[in-house]
């Protein structure tokens, strides 16, 4: 066993045979592919403002292990790009946060010239499913939000942090919030009408209509 750094994986078993050792050469080209990890945000480079996607810095959180089980961390991951939900210039902005806990993937071939120049270009180096290319795709083993868009099978619910909703059920639309309109107000309400029984002097009561437009 070394003395210095972590002892190796080979074990007596790897040369018992020749396709033991082929196996240990196989297996160990196998660990320097990287393909997706969970990962916890460190840094971010965008806070919810109105900008181009960002970048964010994360730490892998699968440990490294020696033949023998010491664990090792990995480093810092720097400036991998972020997966937002956009078409075009139509976005749902939604910036990762410090201390996320999400699922990073490895590309194939270096990126980063792609990202420099947002399109067709060679890869910058020779490497290849290093974690250096990776890219952050979303959140998970979250907690509860405090803001959030719900869809069940109710219908659908729009909170933010402040207590404000938006209720969205089959008996209509509920809204709990106070309005500071700072321009004019116009409602669109749908005509509708409902029949209704003849009154008790025996007389047809007519269609009602709800208003077409309010302020």
């Amino acid at each position: 066993m070394p003395q210095d750094g972590f002892p190796g994986q080979q074990q007596p078993s790897s040369e018992a045979s020749p396709f033991n050792g082929t196996s240990f050469i196989v297996d160990q080209a196998l660990r320097l592919i990287s393909t997706a990890t969970l990962v916890k945000v460190v840094s971010v480079t965008n806070d919810g403002g109105v900008s181009p996607v960002g970048f964010v810095d994360v730490l892998p959180l699968v440990n490294m292990v020696d033949g023998v089980g010491n664990s090792q961390g990995h480093g810092t991951l720097h400036a991998l790009t972020y997966c937002r939900v956009q078409g075009g210039l139509n976005a749902i902005i939604m910036d990762p946060q410090i201390g996320d806990i999400g699922v990073a993937v490895f590309a194939d071939r270096d990126i980063s010239s792609v990202k420099v120049n947002k399109g067709l270009a060679n890869p910058g180096s020779l490497r290849r499913f290093d974690m250096a290319d990776g890219m952050y795709l979303f959140s998970v083993l979250g907690s509860a939000p405090n803001q959030y868009v719900q869809f069940n099978m109710a219908g659908i619910t729009i909170a933010d942090k402040n207590g404000n909703t938006i209720v969205m059920a089959s008996g209509g639309i509920t809204i709990n919030g106070i309005f500071f309109p700072t321009g004019g107000i116009s409602f669109d309400i749908k005509t509708h009408t409902h029949d209704q029984p003849n009154d008790s002097h025996d007389d047809t009561e007519q269609p009602t209509l709800a208003p077409n437009n309010g302020s």
